[in-house]
């Protein structure tokens, strides 16, 4: 079951955070991110699963930032959002979709107690302005059954911004 617009609206300040949240980005059953002025690039030819990689930070300027096809940008939201007892959802928009802008390449999935930015993984068609502040994405909620344990550790949880692929921490040794 996905959650209304309402039923967001009713749950905010209880079970959803959404910071700062705006009347006017709630939809019949999402809630609108826009896209913050800051973004990555990957600067190495080829990336490595088992390396991090080297990033170089991109500012949105006013005019818009031009996007190249063929090249991924980290783009992150403006909103923070917290969501305790529901599963977390990320969608593109269908007047961004419409352009040849996909907003994220497989991760739109989120777990159930994810605390943070959503990191947005951009990629174009065709070559296409971007500008800061455009509502990019919708966030929407679907319900959970049964037990579960509320994702708290993770790579990702608490960021402060946006973050590049963390999966070389997977290839780490473990201890037995």
């Amino acid at each position: 079951m996905i959650l209304s617009g309402n039923e967001i609206r009713r749950r905010l300040g209880k079970t959803i955070f959404i910071e700062p949240y705006c009347e006017e980005q709630l939809n019949p059953n999402s809630y609108n991110l826009r896209l913050h002025d800051e973004m990555l690039v990957y600067e190495d030819a080829v990336l490595d699963m088992k390396r991090p990689a080297t990033t170089r930070r991109v500012t949105i300027p006013e005019e818009g930032l031009l996007l190249e096809p063929g090249r991924l940008y980290l783009g992150r939201t403006l909103e923070w959002t917290r969501t305790d007892d529901l599963v977390p959802m990320l969608e593109g928009r269908s007047s961004i979709g419409r352009l040849g802008l996909f907003v994220h390449v497989t991760a739109g999935f989120g777990d159930v107690g994810f605390r943070g930015f959503w990191t947005l993984e951009i990629s174009a068609i065709q070559p296409i302005r971007i500008y800061a502040g455009v509502p990019i994405c919708q966030i929407f909620y679907h319900q959970i059954e049964g037990d579960f344990v509320p994702y708290s550790g993770g790579k990702y949880q608490n960021n402060q911004g946006i973050q590049a692929s963390m999966l070389y921490k997977d290839f780490a040794p473990r201890e037995s």
